[in-house]
């Protein structure tokens, strides 16, 4: 099987899954307490004009129906309009104006779990059973347990004050004068960032202290996994073969221990996709970053039916495609993964 081949595979193979998700996801949204009629109008609604828009937006129509609609639309990637946030807004247009800040929040917190946790966790494993082992391993298991939420909450108030624990260090008015929560100011479109290495450092700095809070949690797992990882390939049998034929000490770590170990966090990285979808909606509403989370929470909120089964398929949807780049991830990093076995 090739590799196209076995990329069509698995696309087909995700189409029952996105069925499903997206069933479980209008099931939900429409057999839970959300009212958007009732979020347009506001408590004070008059039940005349509460039965003319709930007819407008087809929520009178049988149950059956309302399913057949919106999966037919969100499978057409008609994914319409709001109905409370921003009414007679699209989707689309809501989802290019927040997304940005949401990448810009998720290339960090990606960067800062990979570059630190993962040599965190090698440089353990190499150095078993010593301080610099125990510390590092002690840092992973207090950063895993530690929740986003909470963690954001205490990083916000420390930074806020932070005069007062770091012995005069403002970190508000450092480099640039900004607040702890606020959006990252991004330019239109984002990319501009990296031709203007003022206004980078300056959405870098906002950003800084939620994307550490949301590539907490996967950086101590990368730590703990990479080191038990690296001790496990140290101690295989193809790497006491290597040493018995004098392979160098620098090309055994390099081109044997390393790339094995790399192996099992290969679901660990591509996982940062899943933080970045659940963590951000805690994270971005925190630090009022107003990102696809911060989106996601409002559409909750208000009853905005459209937008938040819209932005679940779109999760949903990126979620399949992450899996499938797992999956062909593993046969470039461990070449006895082959297509023929791949489901």
């Amino acid at each position: 099987m090739s590799r196209w081949q076995y990329f069509a595979k698995r696309l087909l193979l995700s189409i029952p899954v996105l069925l499903f998700g997206t069933s479980i996801t209008f099931l939900v949204i429409r057999a839970g307490p959300l009212d958007p009629v009732s979020a347009i109008l506001g408590p004070q609604g008059d039940p005349q004009a509460y039965n003319t828009i709930r007819r407008q937006l087809g929520l009178n129509q049988p149950l059956w129906q309302q399913y057949i609609d919106y999966m037919v639309n969100m499978f057409t990637f008609n994914l319409g309009q709001s109905w409370v946030l921003q009414p007679d807004t699209s989707v689309y247009s809501l989802v290019l104006g927040y997304a940005p800040r949401t990448i810009w929040l998720g290339f960090w917190s990606v960067l800062i779990a990979i570059f630190i946790g993962i040599p965190l966790g090698f440089y353990a494993g190499l150095n078993p059973n010593t301080f610099s082992d125990y510390f590092a391993s002690f840092g992973g298991i207090v950063w895993r347990a530690m929740p986003n939420f909470w963690l954001a909450v205490i990083l916000m108030s420390v930074l806020s004050q932070s005069e007062k624990f770091f012995f005069g260090f403002d970190w508000q008015t450092f480099l640039y004068s900004t607040n702890v929560t606020g959006p990252p100011p991004l330019p239109d479109p984002i990319w501009k960032l990296f031709t203007n290495p003022d206004q980078f450092v300056r959405a870098l700095k906002k950003i800084a202290p939620a994307a550490l809070v949301l590539g907490s949690a996967s950086m101590g797992n990368e730590m703990r996994i990479g080191r038990t990882a690296v001790l496990e390939t140290i101690n295989s049998n193809f790497i006491e073969t290597a040493k018995a034929k004098g392979v160098p000490p620098r090309s055994l770590v390099w081109k044997h221990i390393f790339r094995n170990a790399l192996i099992p966090l290969v679901p660990i990285i591509t996982g940062e996709a899943f933080i970045l979808i659940g963590g951000s909606v805690l994270v971005e509403t925190v630090f009022d970053i107003s990102g696809i989370g911060f989106l996601f929470f409002q559409a909750v909120k208000n009853g905005d039916m459209p937008l938040t089964g819209s932005l679940m398929f779109i999760f949903i949807v990126l979620v399949v495609l992450i899996n499938i780049v797992q999956d062909l991830l593993y046969t470039i990093i461990d070449p006895r993964v082959g297509y023929e076995g791949g489901a």
